[in-house]
């Protein structure tokens, strides 16, 4: 109880350095919050979203002096939880653990969305920025480079299997993006998420797949899978031995950025003064040492960004995804 008290004080104090309100303060408004907060997660438990929302969940919780609950509506690449909370009560209570992929591509990969990403939904706050890495089975497929990798899938068009985390998913995208970009003839199998997609990989079902750094650093450093290049602009300090997929040199690779991001979303008429205090929240938690050092390690960088700071990011990652989904002739529906 002692450690408990302690911890709250040094996130609260941390909370006024950074000069934000007290989250018990609002002109008009009675203080909020006052019973748990639930965050409705987008992909099953294991998956990385839930890996960086259990960082995330006791820390907020002792700051914000509510239980902060993670409550699993898994379905149709996170919008079955995207739907459940577009029409939930827009009181700071039900919040979505949305990604790039859930508030960005799916509104051009899914045509009949039962909600719109941006107009249904209020940004509250990003968390991570996540580099997705090539990744490979070095059974299936004995490669070492990208430049190999490409060789192999050009010389056997329609053999090899790329697995991901689910249709429409980050994962997904990243890799339908580097297919197109590259002319490449590979076989989509779509798994119900993260922990599968990576047993298919290992199994051999798949020969690869383009998943999350944090998600694939325990079979890389037990030797089970081969890195072959980070979806990022800049390589990753977790793996700085793994090359950038633009390094590799090879014709439409060139500027290719295909990381996604993770955040927190509130039902549209959420009162800005409620969003403003769980932004900065998430914001203090993210700059302690304890929960960035966890975040960091294992692959990602942490993105802080105001309400509206993010509400552009989120318009022009749908823009981004959208060419992406054009150019790729996606359509799930």
């Amino acid at each position: 109880m002692i450690r408990s008290t302690l911890a709250r004080r040094a996130l609260i104090a941390a909370f006024a350095v950074l000069g934000l309100a007290p989250l018990a303060q609002a002109q008009g408004h009675a203080e909020w919050p006052q019973h748990s907060v639930t965050i409705i997660m987008t992909f099953p438990a294991g998956s990385g979203v839930d890996v960086v929302a259990r960082i995330m969940q006791d820390p907020l919780a002792r700051l914000l002096g509510q239980p902060v609950i993670i409550d699993y509506r898994v379905g149709a690449a996170g919008n079955v939880a995207s739907e459940y909370v577009a029409r939930a009560k827009p009181d700071g209570y039900t919040l979505v653990f949305g990604t790039a992929a859930t508030h960005g591509s799916n509104a051009a990969l899914y045509k009949k969305l039962p909600f719109d990403v941006e107009t249904d939904f209020v940004p509250v706050a990003p968390i991570i920025d996540v580099s997705n890495v090539l990744t490979v089975n070095p059974d299936v497929m004995n490669v070492k480079t990208l430049k190999e990798f490409v060789d192999l899938v050009r010389a056997n068009p329609g053999k090899y299997n790329y697995a991901s985390t689910g249709n429409g998913t980050g994962t997904h995208m990243a890799f339908a993006e580097l297919n197109s970009r590259l002319g490449l003839n590979m076989v989509h199998v779509p798994y119900k998420g993260g922990p599968e997609a990576i047993q298919g990989v290992l199994k051999g079902e798949a020969c690869c797949i383009m998943n999350q750094v944090q998600t694939v650093l325990g079979q890389y450093k037990a030797g089970k899978v081969r890195l072959l290049g980070v979806t990022t602009g800049k390589r990753v300090a977790a793996i700085q031995e793994v090359p950038t997929i633009g390094e590799s040199g090879i014709p439409g690779t060139q500027g290719f950025d295909s990381s996604t991001w993770f955040a927190l979303f509130a039902p549209k008429g959420t009162d800005a003064a409620i969003v403003a205090r769980i932004n900065g929240a998430v914001r203090t938690v993210l700059q302690t040492p304890e929960v960035r050092g966890k975040l960091e390690s294992a692959g990602n960088t942490v993105r802080i960004e105001t309400p509206e700071q993010f509400r552009a990011t989120v318009h022009a990652n749908r823009l981004k995804w959208a060419e992406v989904v054009r150019a790729a002739n996606i359509n799930i529906d």
